[in-house]
């Protein structure tokens, strides 16, 4: 699990604090600074190709990702056939395949992101802000979770709850916010701290609506961090658990069912295994890009 490494480069990015420059918010500086970076930028438009083939790349090609075209069982990718990475072992277009699991292992990530993003937010802010002995329970509680399996954990959740790809974003999503409740209660000791929560507390207004008002909108730069830097980490465990056979089931697929797929044939049919994991490795890399970009832009040294 990487959280903890997650957590430390998020923390070192915002362990002082810096003022934005002069009439730009945070956020557009750190838009700038984000477009000078080449390699962001680079996997910005890598990024956006992907998703753009995966939502709308099926509705230009003539062949389902499901469907088997019977006169091309096993055909290697080929211009003039219309199947330009080949067909699987079952007749079904690998192109079409590759684009529907990208779809899949995008939306898997995204959500699940959400998820822990909500209540990482959610449980790091109230902790931080309430304090004292209900701090130190939230956290315990934290560090007991961190203390079970984490891969042995979302398949025993599969296991009795049953394979579907609904339970997949639920079991990833609920075991992925550990490490951003650590950052956002760190980050909120900080900031309640600060003048302008002190007024909130002059002015008469509770503490949920400090929490929700003042305190999670301040914190948006190491949520958009870790966010970016989650979204990768699940793809991979959404891909891990595919390929041992409890992630998407058929007739859905992802790029980790499909990479399980070619592996199993790799030494007759190569292209089942060398598309599918091309287009993992881009989309991989793509975001690790986009998160460490994103990291710098955020970076208060830099401003």
């Amino acid at each position: 699990m990487l959280g903890p490494q997650k957590q430390s480069i998020v923390e070192d990015t915002f362990s002082s604090p810096g003022a934005t420059t002069q009439g730009r918010s945070l956020m557009q500086n750190a838009w700038l600074r984000l477009m000078r970076n080449r390699a962001a930028v680079v996997s910005l438009f890598v990024l956006g190709l992907l998703i753009l083939l995966a939502f709308a790349g099926p509705y230009f090609i003539p062949y389902n990702y499901e469907d088997p075209d019977w006169a091309a069982f096993r055909m290697p990718p080929s211009i003039e056939s219309g199947h330009y990475m080949g067909t699987d072992q079952n007749g079904r277009d690998l192109f079409a395949r590759i684009l529907y699991g990208t779809r899949v292992s995008l939306a898997v990530a995204l959500v699940a992101t959400l998820v822990s993003v909500f209540i990482g937010v959610t449980f790091g802010a109230v902790a931080g802000y309430i304090g004292g002995r209900v701090d130190q329970a939230m956290m315990r509680f934290v560090d007991i979770m961190y203390a079970l399996p984490y891969i042995l954990f979302v398949i025993l959740l599969m296991v009795i709850f049953g394979r579907n790809v609904y339970l997949l974003f639920a079991a990833i999503g609920a075991l992925e916010w550990l490490t951003m409740a650590r950052i956002v209660r760190g980050q909120t000791l900080s900031i309640k701290q600060r003048e302008y929560i002190e007024a909130a507390r002059a002015s008469g207004q509770g503490t949920f609506a400090i929490i929700f008002k003042h305190i999670i909108p301040n914190l948006a730069g190491p949520v958009v961090i870790y966010a970016a830097l989650t979204v990768p980490e699940i793809i991979v465990t959404e891909s891990f658990l595919s390929y041992l056979g409890f992630g998407v089931q058929e007739p859905l697929t992802s790029l980790g069912t499909l990479i399980a797929d070619g592996a199993s044939v790799f030494e007759v049919l190569p292209w089942l295994l060398w598309f599918p994991a091309t287009f993992l490795v881009l989309l991989l890399l793509s975001l690790l890009f986009i998160g460490d970009g994103l990291r710098d832009a955020f970076d208060p040294k830099e401003r």
